[in-house]
C-alpha cells in the first residue's frame, strides 16, 4: 500500500464553509473513493487555507485521480468545489505531491 500526500489551496474566505461541506460528504463520492481503492483518507487545514491531504493505495496519486475522474460523482462533487479553489480550477486538478520520506510504524 503506498501512502501518497498531497497539498492544494482553498479561498481564505471561504475555509469554514469548505470546511461544513466535508462535514456532509456526498454519499455517493464516498463510495466513488472508497471503490476506487482510496484508503485512510485524511484532510488537514492550515488557517491560510493550505490543505494537506493524506491516503493510502495501491496506485499512485496519477492512477488514483485517474480512477475517480471516470466517475460521474467526481466531476459533480469538482465542480461544486471549484468556488472554494484558491486557483479557480477544479481542486483535484491542483493537487500537488508531496514527497514522502519518512515513516514510524
Amino acid at each position: 500500500m503506498k501512502r501518497i500526500g498531497f497539498q492544494f489551496k482553498i479561498k481564505h474566505d471561504r475555509l469554514a464553509e469548505y470546511k461544513e461541506h466535508h462535514q456532509h460528504v456526498w454519499p455517493e463520492m464516498l463510495d466513488a473513493l472508497r471503490e476506487a481503492g482510496w484508503h485512510n483518507y485524511s484532510l488537514f487545514m492550515r488557517a491560510d487555507g493550505l490543505i494537506f491531504g493524506y491516503f493510502e493505495s495501491e496506485e499512485n496519486l496519477a492512477v488514483a485521480l485517474a480512477k475517480m475522474e471516470a466517475t460521474e460523482i467526481n466531476a459533480r462533487w469538482q465542480e461544486f468545489m471549484t468556488p472554494f479553489s484558491d486557483s479557480n480550477a477544479r481542486p483535484d486538478e491542483g493537487f500537488t505531491e508531496l514527497e514522502g520520506y519518512f515513516h514510524l510504524d
